[in-house]
């Protein structure tokens, strides 16, 4: 005796398998990337040039609509305006404790945005975070006094000057 299954009849029932990964990961970075991050150590924020005229920010070796080498080296300015944000309130692993806000930031002279975390704001009422945090609002880059030469000496603050 042969019993059919009906593949398109839906599941009797819902089921759910929980996994947690931990991994460790060693990347080469690479010349672009290492520049970039000695940059940081700095207190600059280099880009580089595309075949048109573009400033890729984080710089990065080729272009990410040509898929052509990248060229000179652009350094940015420290100032710039929020494209997009967001206020994180619960906890992921490996990332600060909640409340925290993260922002994509297109720097003077960049034609990408730049990620990274938003800090001096209090966060503790969401409607008043998210307002500070709309687009357009002006932020400047502020730098670690002891830089490790990674993207943590690094994050945006609010720019009152502006």
């Amino acid at each position: 005796m042969t019993t059919e299954i009906n593949a398109d009849a839906p599941a009797q029932s819902e089921r759910f398998y929980e996994q947690t990964w931990d991994l460790q990961y060693k990347h080469a970075l690479g010349h672009t990337v290492s520049r970039f991050l000695d940059g940081l150590a700095e207190g600059t924020i280099w880009g580089r040039r595309t075949t048109d005229g573009r400033v890729l920010v984080p710089a990065r070796s080729y272009d990410d609509i040509t898929h052509e080498k990248t060229g000179e080296w652009v350094k940015v300015a420290n100032k710039g305006v929020i494209e997009m944000s967001t206020v994180v309130y619960e906890a992921f692993n490996g990332l600060p404790k909640p409340p925290y806000a993260l922002a994509y930031v297109m720097l003077e002279g960049a034609d990408t945005a730049l990620v990274g975390y938003v800090k001096g704001l209090d966060l503790s009422v969401q409607k008043d975070a998210i307002a500070a945090l709309k687009i357009g609002s002006r932020v400047r880059v502020c730098f670690a006094k002891s830089p490790t030469g990674t993207a943590a000496d690094y994050w945006f603050e609010l720019d009152a000057t502006s």
